[in-house]
């Protein structure tokens, strides 16, 4: 009869010393490092301007307060409006967060408001300097 109350195999069993051992490997030294700080790669950020309507991208610079008749290229919608102004707040008096005396409407028609400036935000940039500009043609590169 067996010492243990359980006959069961556990970690006092015989059969581990029997096992052969492993070799141990040599610790390895450390690698060289180049000289120096690592160089970065972070992607860098622009400004851009957005149409409200459909998320066309256009330089920030295209649209100032003196420049009345521009319109998105791709929708075709004003872009001296109140929805493209940085100034337009939905929750504010007038949708308006100036002082303006009167209502303007409608918010995506070509205005003369004197507030106006244009809405731009600081965005990363995303894309590589070889690749394909729009991801339409990176997906139809893939089938040729």
């Amino acid at each position: 009869m067996s010492d243990r109350k359980y006959r069961q195999r556990g970690y006092q069993d015989d059969s581990r010393d029997r096992e052969p051992r492993r070799e141990q490997k040599a610790p390895q030294a450390p690698r060289e490092r180049p000289p120096g700080p690592r160089a970065l790669n972070m992607p860098g950020f622009h400004e851009v301007l957005r149409c409200a309507r459909c998320g066309n991208q256009m330089a920030a610079s295209s649209v100032g307060p003196a420049d009345l008749l521009a319109r998105c290229p791709r929708c075709g919608i004003d872009l001296h409006a109140c929805i493209q102004c940085a100034f337009f707040d939905t929750a504010s008096r007038f949708e308006c967060s100036e002082a303006i005396p009167a209502r303007i409407t409608p918010k995506d028609a070509r205005n003369e408001c004197t507030f106006f400036a244009a809405r731009t935000t600081m965005e990363r940039e995303t894309r590589s300097a070889g690749g394909p500009p729009d991801a339409r043609k990176a997906f139809d590169d893939l089938f040729k």
